[in-house]
């Protein structure tokens, strides 16, 4: 990376900075907010904060990002003082930075769609493969986890500060306090659909233990008895039975 690369290119009054990625713009945004943290410290926050409406990065990952931010001019840190037990590396957002992130928070580009990995809905998208009751249990674990994560959204929403500069993240707090909600819905629809699945569907339906274990045709291509049965019932006659062999005596004559 030239020296070029690391700082603000100004150009006739127009400052443009280098591509991000977005988990960076999220590290720096949360400095944004309070100076003088640790990469610990905004993990802490991460998990309270953003992951509740885009995700949270893993701590190697913000220290990686907060490495990058540095050289880029973006933020600075300092060691702590003998004043604290261990030392510890705290990390502040500079002009440049603070500017960069105003740039690319009101830029006007595409911010492209959400990304959506549900992968209950996966396991529910092979449910012929599974169990109905199975399905219903994970639905259901689904249903508490969400329930619970409803209660720490309304617990950051709470414990948001009353300062003018929270009112967008309580905005986006509240955002995930209704996908939450609605995610609840979905959950309670996905049950009641799955209920009627299981009572329109045959006693054995979607029981692979069962279908597996169904007789297989014999070697050679001759089906084992009792499916041969079946076979003969279905087409209106009785189950295989081997005819009476005929004597010479009984065989018809001409005449």
């Amino acid at each position: 990376m030239t020296g070029s690369d690391r700082t603000p290119h100004r150009r006739q009054g127009a400052i443009t900075y280098p591509r991000l990625p977005v988990t960076a713009w999220a590290v720096l945004g949360l400095l944004s907010f309070r100076d003088g943290r640790t990469g610990y410290d905004l993990k802490k926050w991460a998990d309270a904060s953003l992951r509740f409406f885009y995700w949270s990065p893993a701590i190697s990952q913000i220290y990686a990002e907060l490495r990058r931010l540095e050289e880029l001019g973006l933020v600075t840190s300092r060691r702590s003082g003998p004043e604290e037990p261990r030392a510890k590396r705290r990390y502040t957002i500079t002009e440049d930075g603070r500017q960069a992130l105003a740039a690319w928070a009101d830029a006007t580009h595409e911010c492209g769609p959400p990304v959506l990995k549900h992968p209950l809905v996966l396991r529910v998208w092979l449910g012929h493969l599974a169990v109905p009751d199975t399905l219903r249990t994970l639905v259901e674990r689904h249903r508490e986890r969400t329930r619970a994560g409803l209660r720490e959204v309304r617990k950051a929403l709470a414990g948001a500060g009353a300062g003018t500069e929270w009112d967008f993240p309580r905005v986006a707090l509240g955002w995930s306090e209704r996908q939450h909600l609605a995610e609840l819905e979905l959950a309670e629809a996905m049950l009641a659909d799955l209920e009627r699945l299981r009572r329109a569907a045959p006693e054995t339906a979607g029981r692979p233990s069962e279908m597996a274990g169904r007789a297989a045709p014999e070697a050679g291509g001759r089906a084992a008895p009792e499916t041969a049965g079946r076979a003969s019932e279905q087409r209106g006659r009785a189950p295989s039975v081997a005819p009476p062999r005929q004597r010479v005596e009984d065989a018809p004559t001409h005449g």
